[in-house]
């Protein structure tokens, strides 16, 4: 069973985004331990990009300030290897299509394997254009995840029979960054899914309270939460590793409470 797997297994998800490098590649590692002792089930890890297409203010804001620190993709890497020394938590990278690109697929993917990345999200990278890509990551272990979106439409089906990994469902149009209300017929787009894949599918885009977590977790398998973590580093910077312990371990709770 992979890492991924076990992050699902008899349980319900909780999955925290941050931001490599921001505001250091040491505080990035500090916080994900931090986030794992209160509770975390699997660690999206964001390779700081110039235009984050997907990303709200807040994320983008993280990115400048990671990439005006001077992180590169080889220190992430890096970083990510000394932490795999103290914890087998799953870690995915979440990034963009070019930096993958420029880096060189081959490279890539042999370096994700190397210092134990389990699986990438590639938010601008269509499901119909995944192959090249795939075919690499695959060749390497390395589980290419895939997105459904509320446009995704007659698309749903056939993105969640090539599933690998997990599959993250928005639950939101437009960008990332926390939202009031979430009216996305989030069941509807479940039961669809799991009429044709056992993939384990978590939600995210949006999700910040107890109330919305709690709501989600009722139907989905995992629940993502990335502006509310990003937000909470950007506030307290190097000083935020409590914060993060108490935000996430109320969400895990809130979470498991729903099973």
């Amino acid at each position: 069973m992979s890492r991924i797997q076990k992050a699902f297994e008899n349980k319900k998800a909780f999955i925290a985004f941050l931001t490599a490098g921001d505001p250091s590649l040491d505080k990035t590692e500090e916080y994900i331990l931090e986030m794992e002792r209160a509770g975390a089930d699997l660690i999206e890890i964001g390779i700081p990009f110039s235009d984050p297409i997907a990303e709200g203010l807040v994320i983008q804001e993280a990115d400048i300030r990671a990439l005006s620190g001077g992180v590169t993709t080889d220190d992430i890497f890096d970083m990510v290897k000394k932490l795999r020394e103290k914890t087998e938590i799953p870690l995915v990278f979440m990034t963009y299509l070019n930096p993958v690109f420029h880096y060189g697929y081959e490279a890539f993917f042999e370096r994700c394997q190397d210092v134990g990345i389990d699986g990438i999200i590639i938010p601008d990278l269509p499901f119909e254009e995944k192959e090249e890509v795939d075919v690499v990551a695959s060749r390497y272990g390395i589980d290419l995840i895939s997105m459904i979106a509320p446009t995704s439409k007659e698309r749903i089906r056939k993105i969640a029979k090539g599933a690998k990994g997990f599959l993250y469902v928005v639950s939101s149009m437009g960008v990332t960054g926390e939202r009031t209300n979430i009216t996305t017929d989030i069941g509807g787009m479940l039961k669809e899914i799991r009429s044709v894949s056992s993939v384990p599918a978590a939600v995210g885009f949006g999700i910040h309270t107890p109330d919305q977590a709690a709501e989600i977790s009722k139907t989905a398998d995992g629940v993502i939460v990335g502006s509310a973590v990003v937000k909470l580093i950007a506030k307290y910077g190097s000083h935020a590793g409590g914060h993060l312990y108490t935000y996430v371990r109320m969400m895990k709770e809130t979470v498991s409470h729903s099973e």
